[in-house]
């Protein structure tokens, strides 16, 4: 079983970056696909980006991609993600989650942190 606690969000204006960040408890992190998803009111939760267990492939949802960068310490257990120009429409709450499928769906993953709210201004 594997604990997620995200930290890093916060109120920005649009066009600035944030730096989200998860660290992970237990030894299950070391083999888990672990992923960044948000969540707006309303909506369904989507993916933003996954990383593989080692750190050498990740995997963007398209309307990231060139904006966010995902990385990961497995030294010191955590999952970064790195946004930038963010917009309002990128307000949302942002999970990290962790599983063994890669995959983008977010059912395909198995142990979810609490979320962290991020919301956008303009």
């Amino acid at each position: 079983q594997v604990q997620l606690t995200e930290s890093g969000g916060g109120s920005v204006q649009a066009g600035r970056s944030l730096t989200l960040s998860c660290t992970a408890s237990e030894f299950d992190y070391m083999s888990s696909v672990m992923g960044w998803f948000r969540q707006a009111p309303g909506k369904e939760r989507e993916p933003v980006a996954i990383i593989s267990p080692s750190g050498g492939n990740a995997l963007y949802a398209d309307s990231w991609k060139g904006r966010a960068t995902i990385s990961r310490d497995r030294t010191k257990k955590t999952v970064v993600l790195q946004m930038n120009r963010l917009n309002p429409e990128d307000s949302a709450i942002y999970y990290c989650a962790a599983g063994q499928d890669w995959s983008l769906f977010a059912r395909d993953f198995k142990a979810w942190g609490q979320g962290t709210q991020v919301t956008v201004s303009s």
